[in-house]
């Protein structure tokens, strides 16, 4: 029985879909491990701003911050992802991970997908063929240890807004949907400024939507915590071209290796600015600094960020 959700914020649909997900009604056993399970689920984000969780639990804005420059700066490399979030050395061949999403954005067979949503939105504002694909047919031929969770997202520029449609084939509520979220409704915005449009509303499409029984006691206090759902990221600037740029180079310098105080992060738009200072604090802690945190986190110009900031401070 397919099941609807609609919220103003990520926090407001997690809470309806953990409050479904908690109750081992409809139990799987996939080869991750025992789950309950719900099917053709959908989730509205009226609001894809509120795209970032407000809890302790899954405000996961660092490691999603880092999984964004990841996939947009096209790169499959597993050092460049386990930086931020360890578990995706399990899926690496080598130097690479074979299912990562940035190569299948930014030159898939050598197509640009990101470029090409663009150039077709462009071309005619009614298009439908605004799609990207990410998981493939070979992807169940060549038995990697993960496959793309994400089949496609649809773009689809209606009365001035930009609407995105994200067709998921699975996916883990606890773990993979606040990053999923983020990640995508971000490339959104972006492709939304590209075009001229205004952001309008997000839908996100999942044939199993699931929760493994190891997670469900997080989901519970998940939901006893309570959060705000009217707290928005900025909105993203105009012509972000040379912004994105900019903040995927000021990453990659802070992942490398350079000194967080080192690097340049007064960028083209305090936006950047700020995310590429996120970023920063957050190559802190990986050096073992939380100390100099307080003084990096004076640059920001967002009080949004705050309680993220507060709450490695606090580890």
């Amino acid at each position: 029985m397919a099941l609807q959700f609609a919220g103003n914020s990520l926090d407001d649909l997690l809470g309806e879909l953990f409050a479904e997900l908690v109750e081992p009604t409809n139990v799987i056993r996939p080869t991750k491990g025992e789950a309950t399970e719900l099917r053709a689920v959908t989730l509205q984000l009226t609001n894809p701003l509120a795209r970032l969780s407000r809890t302790q639990t899954r405000g996961k804005l660092f490691s999603g911050l880092g999984e964004l420059c990841w996939y947009l700066s096209g790169s499959a490399n597993v050092d460049a992802i386990a930086y931020y979030l360890s578990r995706y050395s399990e899926f690496a061949v080598g130097t690479d991970v074979p299912s990562a999403y940035g190569p299948r954005l930014r030159s898939f067979d050598g197509f640009d997908q990101l470029l090409n949503v663009v150039k077709s939105i462009e071309g005619n504002p009614w298009t439908r063929r605004a799609v990207i694909q990410i998981f493939d047919h070979s992807d169940l031929a060549s038995a990697l240890t993960e496959v793309p969770c994400t089949c496609t997202l649809q773009f689809l520029l209606r009365d001035g807004s930009l609407e995105l449609i994200v067709y998921m084939r699975s996916n883990d509520a606890y773990l993979g949907l606040p990053h999923d979220i983020f990640a995508f409704t971000m490339i959104q915005e972006l492709v939304a400024r590209l075009v001229g449009a205004t952001l309008g509303v997000y839908t996100h499409m999942v044939g199993s939507m699931h929760l493994y029984t190891n997670d469900s006691a997080q989901a519970r206090t998940f939901l006893s915590e309570g959060w705000q759902s009217n707290v928005l990221m900025p909105t993203m600037p105009a012509d972000p071209s040379d912004g994105l740029a900019w903040l995927l180079r000021a990453e990659s310098q802070i992942r490398v290796g350079a000194d967080p105080f080192q690097v340049a992060l007064d960028g083209p738009d305090p936006y950047w600015s700020d995310l590429a200072c996120l970023l920063a604090i957050f190559g802190l802690l990986k050096r073992g600094r939380p100390n100099e945190i307080a003084r990096l986190s004076t640059m920001l110009h967002s009080r949004v960020y705050d309680i993220y900031v507060a709450d490695k401070l606090l580890q």
